[in-house]
């Protein structure tokens, strides 16, 4: 019996060094997958890491790309405005000259001629063409007399004592005509107001 209790012991024991030894081989093995699950996600994090900087550097050069192309656009405009207000400037002046040429003409001919009237009618003349051509460019001039005072429009002068009952408050005469452009006024009218 002794010997069938001593192999009995023994079967116990190799049993139990085989799952010792299972267990440790499982142990390593586990060990070894985790050390290889590290070492993958280790390089799926690097390559992850290195396309996260590809794109961020292209992210990067697209801003660098769109912030030159913007500063560029704003100069172009800015440039393209300027040029515009000086060509603006510039038909308006162009436009003007007619106007100039009558009046040297005019007064050319006021020296030659004795005819005063005609002097007369030629000054009409070239002052009717000039106020169409402030017509032209939308400058129009301010309607202020014997209106009510209307401090858009109007600039009060003085203050005088009506000469009409029906002219109390508003203007009685106008020193300087006023003008809008583009219904902006550009000069106010300089007015006496009567009281």
């Amino acid at each position: 019996m002794v010997t069938k209790e001593k192999k009995e012991t023994e079967v116990k024991h190799s049993s139990s060094k085989n799952r010792k030894v299972q267990k440790g081989s499982s142990a390593t093995l586990k060990a070894t997958k985790k050390s290889v699950d590290k070492d993958k996600l280790i390089k799926d994090l690097n390559s992850k890491l290195k396309e996260s900087d590809v794109k961020m550097k292209e992210s990067h050069d697209k801003y660098l790309r769109l912030s030159a192309e913007f500063d560029n656009y704003r100069k172009r405009t800015l440039k393209e405005k300027m040029d515009l207000t000086k060509s603006a400037g510039e038909q308006l002046f162009l436009n003007l000259l007619p106007v100039v040429d009558d009046f040297e003409r005019g007064i050319k001919n006021m020296n030659d001629s004795k005819e005063l009237d005609a002097i007369k009618e030629g000054m009409i003349l070239i002052y009717n063409k000039f106020r169409d051509f402030l017509n032209q460019n939308g400058v129009k001039e301010i309607d202020a007399a014997e209106k009510e005072f209307n401090i858009d429009l109007h600039e009060a002068i003085t203050k005088i004592p009506a000469p009409k009952k029906e002219l109390k408050g508003k203007v009685v005469d106008v020193v300087e005509k006023g003008y809008t452009l583009n219904d902006k006024v550009i000069r106010f009218s300089k007015v006496v107001i009567g009281e």
